[in-house]
């Protein structure tokens, strides 16, 4: 789960794009997608190791996306104002010391701190890696095909991720995959000294404190809620921390609109093709994040499958995704950017109602999971195309906005299927029939998003080039 590599990758290979004109795919592994999935495989192992139970997983994986989401928005008034390739340079050199810890690592709660600082470091370098991603890029064709390479990249790592993680968990251990990551981080600062020009200084944009401590912690809140609402026992907690999170964005839109340099300028979010974009990258990570992982669940612990095979299934899904987001720009040549999010949320609405017959076929749950995998590529691009055309100087704000959003979108997508599933027949488990009814919900959440996006294209017929 360490994006900040993924940021540094996906500008090296948006930096390539730039330079050569075409996508270049081959040896170009997206090692923050790659590193996200291998410590999902390898986390049972990690337990088992420092002599933790088996819940304490929800405590890493909790950690992890707290940080990332919550401090995405700082993470981008941060490239702001020191500099992005600077603030891209020093995730990089964050993430390497939380995999150093996470590598010694004898406790589970020095895991669960490693985590939190990758989070932090993700945070750092993705809003800064996607303005830099569309501001060395023109307009129209040539940034699709970035924003394109920048989707697929992830998803060509993030299929092979578990296999990876499995193989080298197995022969090697699990703190093979943090010791390997130290060289990785070096590698890549250099290639981002080398490609990116320097920045130009320091600027006067200030930080913003108080909105930021404050928006961080209703997102933190919101984040761990979601994470305790679908657990037995632990509802009324998880209710209790999401008023609290509700309370805290409330404060934050109250100290927000009374700044000078506000966290989410009004002017940014009275642009229609940014909210466009932001409604369409919380739908997105909404509709596919919560319903692949009910059906991990269903393989593993219902259909009895093991995590290697339960993975090997998704691959078709992760691959499905990069052959989406290579479609896109041409698409987007001739679509509007609403209508091309419209048929991606069709295309996943079509996946997420077939996983219910299909759930338990061989053979037909990939071609299933292959429709959706190509329908997020395709409404991502999109997504993350409208949420960036706003003047330069603001992308990156818009950047921290887009990827808030999906994490939001992930967050309250699996808490709210998981609160389904639970109640229309239980999460899957030994002797638990498929969660049909979860499922289906997904599937008209994404066709009522298709429909409202069919709505705005009428209305706002503009392409993005």
């Amino acid at each position: 789960m360490v994006l900040s590599a993924q940021a540094a990758s996906q500008s090296s290979i948006s930096l390539r794009l730039c330079h050569d004109g075409a996508a270049q795919f081959a040896g170009h592994a997206d090692v923050g997608e790659l590193s996200k999935t291998v410590v999902v495989t390898a986390l049972p192992a990690m337990l088992a190791d420092v002599g933790a139970s088996p819940d304490a997983g929800s405590l890493i994986a909790t950690g992890y996306a707290m940080f990332f989401g919550g401090l995405l928005m700082l993470g981008a008034r941060l490239g702001d104002r020191f500099g992005h390739r600077r603030v891209i340079v020093a995730g990089l050199v964050v993430f390497a010391v939380a995999a150093l810890v996470a590598a010694t690592a004898g406790s589970v709660a020095v895991l669960t701190a490693a985590r939190c600082l990758q989070g932090a470091a993700a945070a750092m370098s993705v809003p800064a890696a996607l303005r830099l991603l569309t501001t060395i890029t023109t307009d129209g064709p040539q940034r699709q095909k970035a924003i394109a390479a920048w989707s697929g990249a992830g998803a060509a790592a993030g299929a092979s991720g578990f296999v990876v993680g499995g193989v080298i968990t197995e022969f090697l251990g699990w703190r093979a995959v943090f010791w390997a990551f130290l060289p990785l981080a070096a590698v890549l600062s250099i290639a981002i000294v080398a490609a990116v020009p320097p920045d130009r200084g320091q600027t006067s944009i200030p930080l913003n404190p108080a909105g930021s401590g404050v928006f961080t912690a209703a997102v933190m809140l919101f984040v761990v809620a979601t994470t305790l609402l679908p657990e037995p026992g632990r509802g009324l907690l998880g209710v209790a921390l999401l008023v609290g999170s509700a309370v805290l964005a409330g404060g934050f839109v109250a100290l927000d609109r009374r700044s000078g340099t506000p966290l989410l300028p009004p002017t940014l979010l009275r642009r229609r093709p940014h909210r466009h974009g932001t409604i369409g990258g919380l739908l997105n990570t909404f509709t596919t994040s919560s319903a692949i992982t009910l059906l991990t669940l269903y393989l593993q612990n219902t259909l009895g499958r093991s995590p290697l095979a339960a993975a090997a299934m998704l691959v078709p899904f992760s691959l499905a995704v990069i052959v989406g987001s290579a479609l896109a720009a041409p698409v987007l040549s001739r679509w509007p950017p609403q209508q091309v999010i419209a048929a991606g949320l069709t295309a996943i609405a079509v996946s997420d109602a077939g996983l219910i017959p299909a759930a338990g076929s061989s053979w037909a749950l990939p071609i299933v999971v292959s429709v959706g995998g190509a329908g997020i590529g395709v409404s991502s691009v999109a997504a993350t195309g409208l949420g960036t055309a706003v003047p330069p100087s603001a992308r990156g704000t818009a950047s921290g906005i887009i990827n808030t959003a999906a994490q939001l979108g992930t967050a309250l997508g699996i808490a709210a299927l998981l609160l389904v599933a639970a109640a229309s027949g239980g999460v899957p488990g030994p002797g638990t029939s498929a969660p049909a009814i979860a499922w289906g919900v997904a599937a008209l959440i994404s066709l009522a998003g298709a429909a409202t996006f069919l709505i705005w294209a009428r209305r706002d017929p503009r392409r993005l080039n």
